[in-house]
């Protein structure tokens, strides 16, 4: 099993959600984050004053998958996700050695 998270641009979540669903994705976290990466934030005018907003807003999606669905899984978030323009985000690929489902007990895969 695998985790899988993905940071990508806010205005893509729905796109990237039905695309995963489209595969068969039965589950997704999502938080909203803020950070930066090569663009390093940027300028904004604020009633006439500038200012610098270094973090700016993300989605973090988080995904449990098993081995096998891990490379259609990433390979939808890219092309879902992808703008072309910088900052349209990165996938994090960790191995994930035990998932329990509370209600039930069940273990491993059986509880994704």
């Amino acid at each position: 099993m695998k985790k899988i998270e993905a940071i990508i641009k806010p205005f893509k979540l729905d796109e990237v959600k039905d695309a995963l669903n489209a595969i068969g994705v039965q589950g997704i976290t999502v938080s909203e984050v803020k950070g930066f990466g090569r663009q390093k934030g940027h300028t904004e005018l604020y009633r006439g004053a500038e200012y610098v907003v270094d973090f700016l807003p993300k989605v973090k999606l988080e995904i449990i998958a098993s081995d096998s669905l891990v490379a259609q899984i990433i390979a939808t978030i890219e092309k879902t996700a992808k703008t072309g323009r910088i900052g349209d985000g990165k996938i994090f690929v960790t191995p994930v050695e035990e998932v329990v489902r509370i209600r039930t007990g069940e273990r491993g895969e059986a509880a994704i």
